[in-house]
């Protein structure tokens, strides 16, 4: 058996919500979009990765994800997002931080989905 990626599905209550904090803040690119279905969703990517970002109300209030994304620049991706949009920073992990385990981290959160960044 070979996997190639692991691809997220993420709901969110008001789609809109989810496109300001992978599109606006994250750079996302929306590679498809199906806005009228009876379940809105959209095709995200960036470097490689791809999310499903789905709006379905019912299953956002029962789904709480925190993704972790790797990167090799964890400085330059804290100064991007923390002057772009530094009410999405975490309470508890709003600096680049080395923790225990050797990663360097900080993390991002908005009304529907924690994101850890991490360099090894």
């Amino acid at each position: 058996m070979n996997f190639l990626k692991l691809v997220p599905s993420v709901f969110y209550a008001d789609i809109a919500e989810g496109l300001k904090l992978f599109v606006d803040c994250l750079k996302f690119t929306i590679e498809h979009k199906d806005l009228s279905a009876s379940q809105p969703y959209c095709v995200l990517g960036k470097d490689g990765i791809r999310i499903m970002v789905f709006q379905d109300e019912q299953l956002a209030k029962a789904h709480y994800p925190e993704l972790r994304l790797e990167t090799n620049n964890i400085e330059e991706v804290f100064a991007v997002v923390s002057a772009s949009h530094p009410h999405l920073l975490h309470p508890n992990l709003n600096k680049v931080t080395k923790r225990p385990w050797g990663a360097k981290e900080f993390a991002i959160l908005d009304n529907q989905v924690g994101i850890r960044f991490q360099q090894w």
